[in-house]
This record gives C-alpha cells, structure tokens and sequence, in this order.
C-alpha cells in the first residue's frame, strides 16, 4: 500500500522546462536557476516535465539527467512526470527518479494513440507493479472517473491530478490535486489538498497568497487574490499559454528560452502587447503578496 498522506500539497509550482536555442534538448542550467528561484517562492513543491514542461520534446537521457542534478540543488520536493510513449520507458524514467529521491512521481495515460479503459488500467497496474514501493504514484490526465476511481481503490496510487474535482467520490485515502487555477477556490472547498500550477511558475508569490488565504478563511482576501490570478489568466489564455508563461517567467530576470514552435505574426503582436500589459500589471499584483 502507498502510504495514505504523502506529504504533496498546497501550491506545487509546475515548471517550464528551458530548452537551448537552436537545440531541442534542456538547458540545464536555465533549468537549475529556475528552480533556485521557485525554492524561495513560499510553494510546497515543484513539479518537473509536466505538460507545462514540454516532456515530449526531450529524450530520456535528457530528462534523466535532469531530474538527478534537480533532486541534488532542489530545496523543495520534487513530483515527477514520467509519462512516455511506452510502458518501458516511463518504467526506466520512473526508477531512475525514484532514486534520485523525489517526493513522487506523476503518469499520464499512454498518450497519442487511443487505449480502451481497460487497457488504461492494465496499464497503470503494470506499471505500479514493476515500481513497487519506489516512489508513491499519482494519475494524471483525464482519466474516466470509473477508472480513477479503480485504480485509486487498491491503494497502490497516492493520489490523482484532476480538474473536473466533483466527479471523484472514492472511500480510499488519497490526495487530490486540483490542476485548474481558474476553479481552485472551488477545488479547495470540495477537498482538493493542492494545485499543480503553471502559472505560479511565473508569479508563484500570487498563487502561494491565494492558497494561504483560503486556508486562513479570509473570504476578502480570497477574493482579491482570485481576480488577480482570473486577470493575468485571462491575458495567458489569449495566447499560446506556454509562450505567455515563458515570457512571464523573462520578466522575473530569469531565462525562459525559446518556444518550440515559432509564433505567427498576430501572436507576436498579442505576445508584445501582454508583455507590456505584464510589466505594468507585475508589481502591482506583487505588492498585494505578503
């Protein structure tokens, strides 16, 4: 059984993953400064490879390496996406960060091809099998509820990413992370234990104050906090999210590096206007986190 309270909760920053210009692998020392920067931020924890981390650009010698040189300079504790294209090779990446000694480890659904449910399960029941007590394991991506809740039930996962909170009814103990900033406040009330954010990647300050006033019941404070968050979510949801995040994260003074796919000429005119509406919008929103 995976233990029943895993210590994963509150804001878990989900972390842009800096690429090296020109090149489709990691830079890692971009990488390694951001998380300096996201230890100091008030988050529980940082999530590495996420979608928000673009873990399909990269190779699995890549993402090995740096999840073992994150785990060695991270203050924080680590969850781990260790979702691939192959049973195998989400197997070899979730060992490999198991003894790196991260806090857990995060697996999609096998993705690109279409699976049955009942694939999907025998899936993920292999693959907690070949882990064992490695590392606990949390789902990840849309699962159908009846299958979440399965899989939830035999104890083997420590808990589940979800965004649609209310359609999860299971009598097991497990953590339940929202992945929706928009509807946290809402996700809070029905029990979420914690958010994987993206956008905390870039003002984690905003979202580690919205998620202690909620926990401090300061209903205006909540409310002030949760428009902030909606604006700047409006303004990233405008744009190809991830270049808004990356450019977001270029106005802390901290190296974003390229998109993987270059942005038409209407974007880079949004992506220039959000910039400039950033640089007005930043310390303000600032000023209200404690």
């Amino acid at each position: 059984m995976v233990r029943p309270n895993p210590p994963l909760k509150d804001v878990i920053v989900a972390a842009i993953t800096p690429r090296r210009p020109g090149h489709h692998s990691i830079d890692l020392d971009a990488a390694l400064d951001l998380i300096d920067f996201l230890a100091t931020s008030g988050a529980q924890a940082i999530a590495l490879l996420t979608s928000a981390g673009e873990f399909v650009h990269f190779s699995i010698e890549d993402r090995r390496q740096f999840v073992k040189l994150a785990a060695k300079r991270s203050r924080l504790p680590l969850l781990v996406n260790v979702s691939h294209s192959t049973l195998d090779g989400a197997v070899e990446l979730a060992w490999e960060a198991a003894l790196s000694g991260v806090a857990g480890l995060l697996l999609m659904p096998p993705y690109f091809f279409h699976h049955s449910q009942e694939s999907i399960r025998s899936f993920y029941l292999t693959f907690a099998a070949a882990i064992g007590h490695a590392a606990p394991v949390y789902l990840a991506s849309e699962l159908a509820p009846a299958t979440a809740a399965e899989l939830l039930a035999t104890g083997r996962f420590a808990g589940v990413l979800e965004s649609n909170l209310d359609t999860l009814r299971v009598p097991a103990p497990f953590t339940l992370l929202a992945s929706q900033e928009r509807t946290y406040v809402e996700a809070k009330a029905l029990g979420a234990h914690g958010l994987v954010s993206s956008v905390a990647c870039a003002v984690p300050e905003l979202v580690v104050a919205l998620d202690q006033a909620i926990q401090a019941q300061a209903q205006d404070r909540v409310a002030r906090l949760h428009q902030r968050t909606i604006e700047l979510l409006d303004r990233i949801e405008a744009l190809p999210p991830l270049a808004a995040i990356q450019e977001a994260v270029r106005q802390r003074q901290l190296r974003a590096g390229p998109c993987a796919v270059p942005l038409g000429k209407e974007d880079e005119r949004r992506l220039a206007e959000f910039r400039e509406w950033l640089r007005a919008w930043l310390p303000q929103a600032l000023r209200e986190c404690p």
